[in-house]
């Protein structure tokens, strides 16, 4: 029927200093969108407070196509906030999380959208080789996995980015997530539903250059650890127990040898040993209870997530902000 109602589709891309990309991937996105006559699209751009011309090449774009929306932050809050305040501004009755860098191909876009007409709520891409990448990153990103793996109760996505199609329901759940501290990877497998898998073989960055370096990779892996367990602090407990048991019956050995054998104490060097490695062992522990101490504080202060500085060429207020 001519006049029936089509559904919308959400393309969400979240962007900092993407100026050298924004122009290829809407080339792609468009060339999609084209051959989708079943549907209609929003393409909607967050610029994360970028430095160089990103937010420009996004007024343009949706000054040539009024599908192109876009959102610009007041400041760089970082990817993960990017996303939620995308999620917040989006229309579609399901949204397709994509990077600008292309290192996604949008051409999975159509197959995605197959698969959530099948009744898939969550329609993410695994990667089957992930060029443009180091062997050590490889090594360090497997190994974070298993380790995130083996200490949830939760199935953790593994090979897996924020390349995805999730359904109205699924983006309703995780903006009811009003967590500061987001590991948004992890969050996709809290909510739940039904989904499904497609694999593909990540390309190298079509333009630009990586946010992404190890100081940052390891703040996020530690968001994702203590997002969703406590077992850091349970090993902490376990070991501080074995070394107190242990050094009691270390303890209990040297008076034995004192009393029945007059054998003194050996000095100055093992005692030193013993100092350093149990204040080491302390200070580690105490940084993990920071950890999560510092996580409650942040949460505790209610602070919202992001502020929206203009959406479409209107000046927020903000008086839409979600907290």
């Amino acid at each position: 029927m001519e006049n029936e109602i089509k559904k919308l589709v959400t393309i969400l891309v979240p962007a900092y200093n993407e100026q050298d990309v924004l122009n290829l991937l809407y080339e792609r996105l468009k060339s999609i969108m084209d051959s989708q006559n079943k549907y209609d699209f929003e393409v909607l751009l967050v610029n994360d407070g970028s430095k160089d011309d990103t937010f420009n090449i996004m007024k343009k774009l949706r000054e040539q196509d009024t599908r192109v929306c876009y959102l610009n932050l007041s400041r760089n809050y970082g990817k993960e906030t990017a996303m939620i305040a995308g999620l917040d501004y989006a229309k579609g009755d399901c949204v397709i999380i994509i990077d600008a860098d292309l290192q996604d191909p949008p051409e999975l876009i159509p197959e995605m959208l197959e698969y959530w007409e099948q009744g898939y709520d969550d329609v993410y891409a695994k990667r089957k080789s992930r060029k443009g990448e180091s062997f050590l990153k490889k090594l360090t990103s497997k190994m974070y996995y298993k380790t995130l793996q083996s200490v949830t109760n939760i199935e953790i996505q593994k090979d897996t980015g924020d390349f995805r199609l999730l359904d109205r329901r699924c983006v309703e759940a995780l903006k009811s997530i009003r967590e500061s501290q987001r590991y948004t990877k992890g969050l996709f497998s809290w909510i739940g539903y039904n989904k499904k898998e497609i694999l593909f073989d990540r390309d190298p960055r079509a333009a630009g250059k990586t946010k992404w370096n190890y100081g940052k990779l390891i703040d996020l892996s530690i968001d994702g650890l203590t997002s969703f367990t406590t077992v850091p602090l349970r090993w902490a407990a376990y070991i501080g127990l074995a070394v107190s048991i242990a050094g009691f019956i270390y303890m209990l050995l040297i008076i034995g040898k004192a009393i029945f054998y007059g054998v003194d104490v050996p000095g100055y060097s093992s005692t030193m040993v013993v100092i350093l490695f149990l204040g080491g062992l302390q200070l580690m522990f105490l940084g993990i209870i920071g950890e999560y101490l510092g996580r409650a504080f942040y949460e505790s202060k209610g602070r919202p997530l992001y502020f929206i500085d203009e959406y479409n060429g209107e000046r927020e207020t903000n008086l839409k902000l979600k907290k």
